[in-house]
């Protein structure tokens, strides 16, 4: 640390690089916070979860149950033990309630005057934060498993769709209708994901065990179909042109756009690059995947190696994304776990699961002490903190 301030100081080091390095060894040090609750609304289980990125304070959660709750996760009390409180919900009292259980929020990506949510009461709802009433509702024909706005859009206000049925639908925020209809996949659609890079790309991932890119510019629509083998495999193998051997039921772009990971119910994870729809062959092992609806997993941001945390069971699996090395399992559930959310700025993540709770992961204040007396060498570390750390002996 002493090398990298040093450096910074002479001009000799870029400070983004100083970032990165702490923001790794936060990830690293991830931790049950035991000084901070999430004050336990949900009578079921937290389905999906969404920190709003303007300010990243505050979060929404969806449930089993039908509710939607907003918290507020500063510490406005500046008390070492406290609650994130509940700022306000949909419970099952309100007139807008959704009347089966809420798959998807997320917060509208420019303001948080407004969010989104979908359920399995085959509607998609625009929410007014202020007022929590609703300023759109979109119905469909089909149970409705996900949907996302773009994260970067400025010329469009597209809302991806994925339902029970085969095509994935597109809503316009501008005109309250659907736009139009992306037709290629053959069974239900169970997660949908726009690129953080590009406004138009979009990627869907099936029961069929098929992951499209879409750029929703073009009349054919489909820019290519991701293909487990390569394309090294004949088209007469039942498993050609299939990204998974199961279903599909996570997707998630890394924060720059560059590579798609997806998960399945082979029990595998797999990251393509995006831009050519290329498997990268990176090995995960074995990730435990018998969800069978979306599973929202997510990735950090600004570190110098970068993570994907996968919810795995009642803990949640911590990986290198380009390495594919499991760096730790997050034990702190008693139930299965649905999802997680990264937020940036801290290096906190948040995870909900079937047992109601939400728990916040929090980086360690001290550094982990070896058990035994021996002076901790470069060999013991962290292959991952090892990586962002190397330069310190020789520049401090």
């Amino acid at each position: 640390m002493l090398g990298f301030l040093s450096a910074r100081q002479t001009g000799l080091e870029d400070p983004l690089r100083l970032r990165r390095a702490e923001s790794t060894r936060r990830v690293l040090g991830l931790e049950l916070n035991k000084d901070r609750d999430i004050e336990r609304i949900h009578g079921s289980g937290v389905n999906t979860l969404d920190i709003e990125p303007v300010e990243a304070r505050y979060m929404l959660s969806g449930g089993s149950d039908g509710v939607i709750v907003l918290y507020d996760l500063e510490n406005s009390s500046r008390q070492p033990y406290y609650t994130c409180k509940a700022v306000c919900s949909v419970g099952r009292n309100h007139p807008d309630v959704h009347k089966y259980s809420v798959e998807t929020v997320q917060w509208y990506p420019h303001d948080t005057g407004m969010f989104t949510s979908s359920s399995f009461d085959k509607t998609l709802k625009v929410w007014d934060t202020n007022t929590l009433q609703t300023a759109d509702i979109f119905n469909f024909e089909e149970t409705v498993y996900s949907h996302h706005m773009s994260p970067v859009a400025t010329k469009h206000c597209l809302v991806a769709v994925g339902t029970r049925g085969p095509k994935v639908q597109l809503c316009d925020l501008k005109s309250g209708s659907c736009s139009h209809i992306l037709q290629g996949h053959r069974q239900e659609i169970l997660a949908v994901s726009w690129s953080p890079r590009c406004e138009y790309i979009l990627a869907t991932a099936s029961a069929d065990s098929r992951v499209k890119l879409w750029d929703v510019r073009r009349a054919s629509g489909c820019l290519f179909t991701l293909d487990q083998h390569n394309g090294k495999k004949s088209q007469a193998v039942e498993s050609a042109n299939t990204a998974h051997n199961g279903k599909v039921n996570g997707l998630c772009f890394t924060s720059d756009g560059l590579h798609l990971l997806t998960v399945g119910t082979d029990n595998r994870m797999r990251l393509w690059n995006s831009s050519n729809g290329e498997n990268t062959l990176v090995n995960y092992g074995k990730v435990c995947n018998d969800s069978r609806k979306a599973l929202k997993f997510t990735v950090s941001n600004g570190c110098s190696s970068e993570f994907v945390f996968v919810p795995y069971g009642s803990t949640i699996a911590v990986y290198t994304i380009y390495s594919g090395e499991q760096i730790t399992m997050l034990k702190g559930h008693y139930k299965s776990v649905d999802c997680c959310v990264f937020q940036s700025h801290f290096q906190e993540l948040y995870s909900g699961s079937r047992d109601c709770n939400i728990l916040a992961w929090v980086p360690s204040l001290y550094e982990p002490v070896p058990d035994n007396d021996e002076p901790t060498t470069k060999s013991q570390l962290n292959p991952a903190f090892e990586d962002a750390w190397s330069s310190s002996d020789e520049e401090g």
